[in-house]
């Protein structure tokens, strides 16, 4: 139970993290867009991973964190494309780019988890 409150707060603290780098992102019009798609991706992870404590089922749990995942996925695309197009150093997104793939990691062990219950 306690490792769950540590990895739902640390998905909190990612939400906040990439809401605060998307920020620092430029006020044009390829920063505005990416800086959106990144906190909507970003944001999704967390809040999908919390409404899958309350899933009616195992498939129904599987089904959330597998849409937390597609989500992660594509946060991490979207910090790929923040280093890559040099829109911010990409010091100042690695530790992002790090916390999103450990996160990718233990969903997919999660899922994987999940699925053996069925």
């Amino acid at each position: 139970m306690e490792w769950k409150k540590e990895f739902l707060k640390r998905l909190l603290n990612f939400s906040v993290t990439i809401v605060l780098l998307a920020n620092k992102l430029p006020k044009t019009p390829a920063g505005f867009a990416i800086a959106s798609q990144t906190v909507r991706s970003g944001t999704a992870v967390g809040a999908n991973v919390e409404e899958a404590q309350d899933a009616s089922s195992t498939k129904d749990f599987i089904q959330k964190l597998s849409i937390s995942l597609r989500e992660a996925k594509e946060t991490l695309y979207w910090l790929e494309v923040i280093k890559l197009s040099a829109l911010l150093p990409a010091k100042l997104v690695e530790k992002e780019y790090c916390e999103c793939q450990e996160i990718i990691a233990i969903l997919v062990s999660s899922i994987k988890k999940s699925r053996l219950k069925l």
